[in-house]
């Protein structure tokens, strides 16, 4: 993560609990669709949790995250042409931003996060920046009782068994370390 260690380990702990907050769901035998994204939510917390560790081995020496990153893009991407709910768009982007985000950390060797050098795709960089920064903006409001509950999306699975306010939480704190790392780059 490009900054102070503590603002690294900060992002670990909200990336980390969420991810595996979202994990327990996903095992605690919630039905297809819900478990669904409640695993995709955990699988994007628990690698956004990986990608923010300051101490973390140098990117090229450490294939599997982008392994994780790509199939969990690939995921998305089969899921999105299965079932078509927008929110599952959601989770694609999300994939394609870490995905992004890790090869531009591979691509810059000796430092983390592309500490120092541009990530070679400026505009899409920026694409997903502005994609994250509205989605934050969608979804705080949503951390309200009463807004929560008055937004109800057709054709999207229920939150995994957790009370809107919740699920709310869970996308906006993964959004936000999104558009974080995204700036880091």
């Amino acid at each position: 993560m490009h900054g102070p260690a503590l603002v690294g380990w900060l992002m670990v702990a909200l990336c980390g609990a969420t991810g595996g907050y979202c994990l327990l769901l996903a095992r605690r035998g919630v039905d297809g669709p819900r478990r669904v994204v409640a695993a995709a939510e955990g699988t994007m917390g628990l690698g956004m949790a990986a990608m923010a560790l300051p101490a973390a081995p140098p990117w090229p020496a450490a294939p599997v995250l982008p392994l994780v990153c790509a199939g969990a893009a690939l995921c998305g991407a089969a899921l999105l042409a299965v079932r078509g709910p927008a929110h599952r768009a959601h989770h694609l982007m999300e994939a394609a931003a870490m995905l992004h985000t890790v090869v531009a950390m591979a691509a810059a060797p000796g430092s983390h996060a592309g500490h120092g050098t541009p990530s070679g795709l400026p505009a899409l960089t920026g694409a997903l920046l502005v994609y994250f920064a509205g989605y934050a903006l969608l979804t705080a409001p949503r951390l309200l009782p009463a807004a929560g509950a008055a937004q109800v999306v057709v054709g999207r699975p229920a939150d995994a068994g957790r009370p809107p306010e919740v699920a709310a939480a869970c996308r906006l704190a993964l959004a936000v370390a999104m558009l974080a790392m995204l700036l880091g780059l």
